[in-house]
This record gives structure tokens, sequence and C-alpha cells, in this order.
């Protein structure tokens, strides 16, 4: 069976779907589309870096369902929508997403018999767009920058707009909505303390609304034991800006990797939240999951990439971490065609930089293997 053509919006107005059934005929969801709570596993990874022996756990997020940690937000979310107002065939929810969350979401409201309009733009990949339409979800693409180094702001005021033409579309908000953190706080975080063991001393998340570490951050708080959390953004984002103050940018430069930054402060990230936020340059990321591919044969994510590189840095420090959990967000399957092509690097200007990247850690002895 062939993927499905994209349905495509292209900016316009969407028109409405029509409900798979009657509205005189009363359906519920089934319950058992609520219950896909899965836990992924965690890998031991050995590390050689400037001369010392680390080791380091990677959660890898990528056994879930459609293969990112997203697939825990989306079910927290549609349980949130389905329990304010069920969720019928034929309902129809519009989020912003740069990819993983879309499809996450269109999958399981296939399986309620709802839709999906995703709200995304030119940085999302060829390969998610084609899974988007084979979950049978609709596209609304965002052309314009919002001048912050994406396009996140442009996308949710399309958000905002096609909710206003359309009062009957709903709007899961991945981005304030108190279900994205509290799934996270019930599976992602107990999960993480239950596999890592006693000897955990850090955590290290990537942030975009920072759902997931804020969650995450929620279960281990109040465990009382000493574990650093450690928020890693990318270069130009706003994530870690206080709501009500000036603009805290870690770094400059606009934003190649998907999946980690934002152009808008958290709405979930409080003081206490974490205890450490890093900063990690796109050729950095991509250079990191570059090594790592062909040390281990996994290819990480560009998000996961950018955890990892935040992590060595610290193991390359006076004093490194014990025993690091690095959260993987996902696998590099959906960037065959960027981040790992070596001609997308050229297109974008970000190749040499990717290359003294790579030389550079090289140089300093880095490498990776996969403990049995």
């Amino acid at each position: 069976m062939g993927v499905p053509v994209l349905r495509e919006l292209d900016g316009k107005s969407p028109q409405d779907f029509s409900p798979d059934q009657p509205a005189a005929i009363v359906t519920r969801v089934p319950v058992n589309v609520w219950n896909q709570d899965r836990s992924t596993p965690v890998s031991a990874v050995s590390v050689e870096y400037r001369g010392r022996s680390h080791r380091m756990l990677l959660k890898c997020e990528s056994y879930n369902a459609t293969g990112s940690v997203k697939d825990r937000t989306a079910l927290g979310l549609l349980r949130d929508l389905d329990a304010r107002e069920p969720l019928r065939p034929g309902s129809v929810v519009v989020e912003s997403t740069s990819g993983n969350l879309g499809v996450a979401l269109a999958r399981l409201l296939g399986e309620l018999r709802c839709h999906l309009i995703a709200v995304v733009d030119p940085k999302t990949p060829n390969s998610t767009l084609q899974r988007l339409g084979a979950y049978g979800a609709r596209t609304h693409m965002v052309r314009e920058p919002d001048g912050h180094g994406g396009y996140l702001l442009n996308r949710l005021e399309a958000v905002a707009r096609i909710c206003h033409e359309n009062p009957r579309y709903r709007w899961t908000d991945q981005y304030s909505n108190p279900a994205n953190p509290l799934i996270h706080q019930h599976t992602t975080g107990p999960e993480i303390i239950a596999q890592a063991g006693p000897e955990l001393d850090t955590i290290y998340v990537a942030v975009s609304t920072g759902g997931t570490l804020a969650g995450i951050s929620a279960h281990v708080r109040p465990l009382g034991r000493s574990i650093r959390l450690v928020a890693v953004d990318a270069a130009s984002s706003l994530v870690m800006s206080p709501a009500d103050g000036p603009p805290t940018v870690l770094s400059a430069g606009s934003r190649l990797v998907p999946g980690i930054g934002a152009s808008r402060p958290s709405s979930f990230l409080r003081p206490g939240s974490f205890d450490r936020a890093m900063a990690v340059a796109d050729a950095t990321a991509i250079a990191m999951c570059r090594i790592f591919l062909e040390d281990t044969g996994i290819n990480l994510g560009g998000s996961s990439g950018s955890v990892v590189s935040a992590c060595v840095d610290d193991l390359a420090g006076s004093t490194p971490p014990r025993l690091p959990l690095c959260l993987a967000a996902d696998s590099g399957d959906t960037y065959t065609e960027t981040l790992y092509d070596d001609d997308w690097l050229i297109r974008t200007g970000a190749f040499d930089d990717v290359k003294r990247s790579i030389s550079k850690f090289r140089s300093d002895g880095l490498g990776f293997r996969l403990e049995s």
C-alpha cells in the first residue's frame, strides 16, 4: 500500500472536515486507545574523552509507537482534551508542531476517527510530512520566519486564526497545557529513576516547550535525591527567558536542528525546575550525531545530539557526573535527508563547521561504545 498523498492547506483557511458518521450517533472513544503507556529502554554507553573513561546512560525514546518522546505528550494532551469534552468521530484538532508531536497526534487521532491539522514550517523534514499524510493529517505550512531563529510565533498565529475561523476545532496547546508536563511526571520521570538506579546523579533533557523537563523535575525533586537536572537548549532560543522579563538568549544564531529551542519562553519551567542551562550549537549537535552513529551504529536525532554534547562537555570538566543519563527524544531516521546529508549541510552553510567539530572531538579522543 503506497503512502497517501499529503494534503496541504497551503496557508488557506481550512475547509470543514466531513464527520465520519452522523452527529446524531453518539460514540465514545474506545478505552483501549488511552491505555498506550509504554516503557522505553535505557542503554549503557562507555565514553572515552580526553584520556578519561566514563559511563553514560541513554534513554531511547525512539522505542515509542511513532519513534519519539512526543508519543507520551500526545497521549497526555488528548486524554486531557477528551476529559474536558469527549472526542467524537469527526472531531478536528489543530496543533503547531515541528514534526514529532504532529505525527504522534495524527496516529492517535486516526485511531479515534478524528482529524488533525498540523501547522508546520519549511524546517519540517519531508519524511515527517509524508508520515503526517500517511496518518491522514492535513498540514498548514507557515513560510514566514518569526525573526527569532524559527517559525513558532507565526505558527501560533496561524493556529489562532484557524480556530477562530472554525469554532468547532480544538487546540491541544502543547505550549501551556499542564497535561504536557503531567504525563512526563507520571511516566518518563518514574521510569528514569527506576531504570538508572541509585548512582544516577545528572539528567540531561532538551527543551522546547519545556514540558518534558518540567514533568521529570516534578517527579525527581520530591524524592530528595542529589540529582542535577540540566536543561539543554539551542542557540538563539528564548525557552529559558523569563515570561515577564527581558529575553535571555544563551547563544546567537539561527536554528537548524528541529525539536529543540523555541521563539518564546517556556510556560512550564520555573526557578528550581532545573539546576543548569546549557546551549549547544547546531554544528556541535550534528557532529555528535555523526560520531555516535559511526561508533555505535545508532543514529540520534538532532536534539539527542545536543543532549549528548552537553553531557560530554560536563564529562570533560573537573567534577564530571558519576552516572549521567541523556534523554534521547528521537532517532535520526527522520533526518537522513538533513542532519546526516552532506549536501544539505553544504546548502545550509553548516558543512565546514560540522567537519571542524568532528575533527576536534576526534583529536580529543572522543569515542563511544555500547555496553553489552
